[in-house]
Protein backbone atom coordinates (compact mmCIF):
# COMPACT_ATOMS: atom_id res chain seq x y z
CA UNK A 1 0.00 0.00 0.00
CA UNK A 2 1.53 3.33 -1.05
CA UNK A 3 1.28 6.12 1.46
CA UNK A 4 1.51 9.84 0.94
CA UNK A 5 5.25 10.69 0.77
CA UNK A 6 5.02 13.08 3.73
CA UNK A 7 3.42 10.45 5.96
CA UNK A 8 5.87 7.77 4.89
CA UNK A 9 8.79 10.18 5.39
CA UNK A 10 7.76 10.99 8.94
CA UNK A 11 7.10 7.31 9.66
CA UNK A 12 10.52 6.28 8.36
CA UNK A 13 12.21 9.04 10.41
CA UNK A 14 10.35 7.89 13.54
CA UNK A 15 11.38 4.30 12.82
CA UNK A 16 15.04 5.33 12.55
CA UNK A 17 14.86 7.20 15.86
CA UNK A 18 13.27 4.19 17.59
CA UNK A 19 15.91 1.89 16.06
CA UNK A 20 18.77 4.10 17.19
CA UNK A 21 17.37 4.08 20.71
CA UNK A 22 16.97 0.28 20.62
CA UNK A 23 13.30 0.54 21.54
CA UNK A 24 11.60 -0.16 18.22
CA UNK A 25 9.05 -2.79 19.31
CA UNK A 26 7.84 -0.84 22.34
CA UNK A 27 7.66 2.49 20.48
CA UNK A 28 5.85 0.95 17.51
CA UNK A 29 3.34 -0.70 19.84
CA UNK A 30 2.76 2.47 21.86
CA UNK A 31 2.36 4.61 18.74
CA UNK A 32 -0.12 2.10 17.29
CA UNK A 33 -2.15 2.16 20.51
CA UNK A 34 -2.01 5.96 20.70
CA UNK A 35 -3.25 6.19 17.10
CA UNK A 36 -6.22 3.98 18.01
CA UNK A 37 -6.98 6.04 21.11
CA UNK A 38 -6.75 9.24 19.09
CA UNK A 39 -9.18 7.85 16.50
CA UNK A 40 -11.66 6.97 19.24
CA UNK A 41 -11.41 10.22 21.22
CA UNK A 42 -12.83 13.17 19.28
CA UNK A 43 -12.05 15.66 22.04
CA UNK A 44 -8.38 14.66 22.22
CA UNK A 45 -8.05 14.69 18.42
CA UNK A 46 -9.67 18.13 18.19
CA UNK A 47 -7.43 19.49 20.95
CA UNK A 48 -4.24 18.23 19.31
CA UNK A 49 -5.23 19.53 15.88
CA UNK A 50 -6.64 22.91 16.96
CA UNK A 51 -4.29 25.60 15.63
CA UNK A 52 -5.59 28.06 18.23
CA UNK A 53 -4.16 25.95 21.08
CA UNK A 54 -0.46 26.65 21.70
CA UNK A 55 1.98 23.85 20.94
CA UNK A 56 3.29 24.01 24.52
CA UNK A 57 -0.20 23.21 25.84
CA UNK A 58 -0.44 20.23 23.47
CA UNK A 59 2.97 19.01 24.61
CA UNK A 60 1.90 19.27 28.26
CA UNK A 61 -1.28 17.36 27.48
CA UNK A 62 0.73 14.55 25.86
CA UNK A 63 3.13 14.46 28.81
CA UNK A 64 0.25 14.34 31.31
CA UNK A 65 -1.59 11.61 29.37
CA UNK A 66 1.35 9.41 28.52
CA UNK A 67 4.14 9.89 31.07
CA UNK A 68 3.06 6.88 33.14
CA UNK A 69 2.04 4.76 30.14
CA UNK A 70 4.58 5.31 27.37
CA UNK A 71 8.32 5.42 26.94
CA UNK A 72 10.06 8.79 26.72
CA UNK A 73 10.98 7.90 23.12
CA UNK A 74 7.32 7.55 22.18
CA UNK A 75 6.40 10.82 23.86
CA UNK A 76 9.30 12.63 22.17
CA UNK A 77 8.23 11.33 18.76
CA UNK A 78 4.64 12.49 19.32
CA UNK A 79 5.83 15.89 20.55
CA UNK A 80 8.05 16.22 17.47
CA UNK A 81 5.10 15.54 15.14
CA UNK A 82 2.99 18.10 17.04
CA UNK A 83 5.78 20.70 16.86
CA UNK A 84 6.04 20.16 13.12
CA UNK A 85 2.35 21.02 12.77
CA UNK A 86 1.44 17.52 11.59
CA UNK A 87 -1.06 16.60 14.30
CA UNK A 88 -3.78 16.02 11.70
CA UNK A 89 -1.66 13.25 10.18
CA UNK A 90 -0.62 11.75 13.51
CA UNK A 91 -2.82 8.66 13.22
CA UNK A 92 -1.61 7.89 9.70
CA UNK A 93 2.03 8.54 10.61
CA UNK A 94 1.86 6.31 13.70
CA UNK A 95 0.09 3.53 11.79
CA UNK A 96 2.65 3.70 8.99
CA UNK A 97 5.54 3.64 11.45
CA UNK A 98 4.09 0.53 13.13
CA UNK A 99 3.55 -1.08 9.72
CA UNK A 100 7.13 -0.31 8.65
CA UNK A 101 8.49 -1.75 11.91
CA UNK A 102 6.56 -4.98 11.35
CA UNK A 103 7.56 -5.09 7.67
CA UNK A 104 11.19 -4.70 8.66
CA UNK A 105 10.79 -7.61 11.08
CA UNK A 106 9.02 -9.52 8.27
CA UNK A 107 5.78 -9.55 10.25
CA UNK A 108 2.34 -8.05 9.79
CA UNK A 109 0.07 -6.45 12.34
CA UNK A 110 -3.01 -8.44 13.27
CA UNK A 111 -5.44 -5.85 14.62
CA UNK A 112 -7.74 -7.78 16.95
CA UNK A 113 -10.91 -6.24 18.38
CA UNK A 114 -12.12 -7.99 21.51
CA UNK A 115 -14.78 -7.09 24.07
CA UNK A 116 -12.27 -7.84 26.85
CA UNK A 117 -8.49 -7.55 27.27
CA UNK A 118 -6.49 -10.66 26.35
CA UNK A 119 -3.64 -12.03 28.45
CA UNK A 120 -0.21 -12.93 27.04
CA UNK A 121 -1.08 -16.62 26.64
CA UNK A 122 -4.29 -15.81 24.75
CA UNK A 123 -2.39 -13.40 22.48
CA UNK A 124 0.27 -16.03 21.76
CA UNK A 125 -2.33 -18.70 20.90
CA UNK A 126 -4.23 -16.17 18.79
CA UNK A 127 -1.04 -15.21 16.90
CA UNK A 128 -0.45 -18.89 16.12
CA UNK A 129 -4.03 -19.37 14.91
CA UNK A 130 -4.00 -16.21 12.79
CA UNK A 131 -0.63 -17.18 11.28
CA UNK A 132 -2.08 -20.60 10.37
CA UNK A 133 -5.21 -19.02 8.86
CA UNK A 134 -3.41 -16.31 6.88
CA UNK A 135 -0.01 -17.84 6.17
CA UNK A 136 1.64 -14.71 7.59
CA UNK A 137 3.82 -14.11 10.62
CA UNK A 138 1.82 -11.71 12.78
CA UNK A 139 2.12 -9.47 15.77
CA UNK A 140 -1.19 -9.27 17.62
CA UNK A 141 -2.37 -5.80 18.67
CA UNK A 142 -5.52 -6.04 20.77
CA UNK A 143 -8.05 -3.22 20.84
CA UNK A 144 -10.69 -3.55 23.54
CA UNK A 145 -13.97 -2.80 21.78
CA UNK A 146 -17.20 -3.43 23.75
CA UNK A 147 -19.26 -3.25 20.53
CA UNK A 148 -17.80 -6.66 19.58
CA UNK A 149 -19.97 -8.12 22.41
CA UNK A 150 -18.07 -11.44 22.30
CA UNK A 151 -15.73 -13.31 19.99
CA UNK A 152 -13.15 -11.47 17.92
CA UNK A 153 -12.82 -9.25 14.87
CA UNK A 154 -9.40 -9.59 13.20
CA UNK A 155 -7.79 -7.59 10.39
CA UNK A 156 -4.43 -8.55 8.90
CA UNK A 157 -3.69 -6.26 5.96
CA UNK A 158 -6.60 -6.81 3.56
CA UNK A 159 -7.77 -10.00 5.28
CA UNK A 160 -10.74 -9.68 7.65
CA UNK A 161 -11.91 -12.47 9.94
CA UNK A 162 -15.12 -11.52 11.73
CA UNK A 163 -15.93 -14.03 14.44
CA UNK A 164 -17.70 -11.51 16.64
CA UNK A 165 -21.04 -12.21 18.26
CA UNK A 166 -22.27 -8.93 16.78
CA UNK A 167 -21.47 -10.18 13.25
CA UNK A 168 -23.17 -13.52 13.92
CA UNK A 169 -26.29 -11.72 15.19
CA UNK A 170 -26.29 -9.53 12.08
CA UNK A 171 -26.09 -12.64 9.89
CA UNK A 172 -28.96 -14.23 11.82
CA UNK A 173 -31.07 -11.06 11.46
CA UNK A 174 -30.38 -11.04 7.72
CA UNK A 175 -31.31 -14.71 7.42
CA UNK A 176 -34.54 -14.11 9.29
CA UNK A 177 -35.30 -10.97 7.29
CA UNK A 178 -35.28 -8.73 10.36
CA UNK A 179 -34.15 -5.11 10.28
CA UNK A 180 -30.77 -4.28 11.85
CA UNK A 181 -30.63 -1.87 14.76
Amino acid sequence: MTKEPLIEGYARAMLEVAQSEGDIERVADELFRFARALQADNELRETLTDIAIPVAAKEKLLEDLLSAKASPHTINILVFVIRQGRARALVEIAEEMARLAEEQARREIAEVHSAIPLDADQKARLATAIAAATGKIVTVKVIVDPSVIGGLFVRVGDIVIDGSVRHRLDLLRDALGLARR
